[in-house]
């Protein structure tokens, strides 16, 4: 460990030394007492660590909802859901016997420093893009100190993830192996060969499966434009519903004022209203 190391790690633990410990201890005595057998609160002690898990998936969608908005309030609030699932699972782990929150704490600390060797230690890198291929091959050392299956670059992809996620990072693995397009133009042929492939499929009448599949090809290629036009496809995709939410709702409005519902409405209303809500909307 270099003496760089060690300053900087000192210079850490006094700079947060004064930090209020008060409250976290108090939100693991609330989460233990919720899970107390005789006293606690019946629904979180029917709760296991599958039981929860979607919870936590939806309470991190709701940090990145807050995000979006870009409210400030909604925002503290839904992270302090997002701790709570990271307590409760932790406290499940405490009465199994496995860990403790403390070990929680101490391993993304540890993890932190040792993945940013060129913040607390005396290595560099050049920029963003590079530190995100340093953490890469931090992670892939990390896999294989614990001995596991490094044959595959697509290794230590979690199943979980949402599939645009997913999709994007076996992308971006498979692309860090040599695997990858040489430039944007070549990606967009893509997209059109799984478009017209598609077409042909609906033409030929293919089997629901079939057209399926290819519709699944198309979906991944679109995947791998936004990676290229360093775009995250999770949120492009989100923007896009954002989008047609609002502009839907000036729709119904617009119908509304002509006091008719939408199923009645033709075709070419239909579209008359689409075209006020895009010049309403963008």
């Amino acid at each position: 460990m270099s003496r760089q190391f060690v300053l900087k790690g000192e210079i850490l633990k006094r700079k947060h030394a004064e930090y209020d410990t008060g409250a976290v201890a108090e939100l693991l005595e609330i989460m233990s007492r919720l899970r107390d057998p005789d006293t606690g609160c019946p629904w979180d002690l029917e709760q296991n660590f599958s039981t929860i898990a979607p919870y936590t998936l939806e309470e991190a969608y709701e940090v990145a909802e807050a995000i979006q908005r870009n409210d400030a309030t909604d925002l503290c609030d839904e992270l302090g859901d997002l701790l709570f699932q990271v307590v409760f699972h932790a406290q499940l782990a405490r009465e199994l016997g496995w860990f403790e929150f403390s070990d929680v704490v101490t391993a993304i600390n540890r993890k932190l420093i040792r993945r940013h060797p060129h913040v607390f230690a005396d290595e560099s890198v050049s920029d963003a893009r590079a530190q995100s291929e340093a953490w890469e091959k931090h992670k892939a050392r990390e896999r294989a100190d614990k001995g596991a299956d490094t044959d595959s670059a697509l290794d230590g992809v979690p199943v979980a993830l949402p599939a645009l996620v997913r999709a994007q990072k076996i992308q971006q693995r498979a692309a860090r192996v040599g695997f990858d397009w040489t430039e944007i133009g070549h990606v967009v042929d893509k997209l059109e060969e799984e478009l017209d492939e598609l077409r042909q499929a609906l033409v030929a009448e293919e089997s629901a499966e079939r057209l399926q599949e290819e519709l699944g090809d198309l979906m991944f290629s679109g995947v791998n434009l936004a990676r290229f036009l360093d775009a995250d496809a999770e949120t492009l995709v989100r923007n896009a519903n954002h989008k047609f939410e609002s502009r839907f709702r000036v729709v119904e409005a617009l119908a509304k004022q002509k006091q008719c519902n939408l199923q009645d409405c033709s075709l070419d209303e239909l579209e008359s209203f689409w075209r006020k809500a895009k010049e309403t909307i963008g």
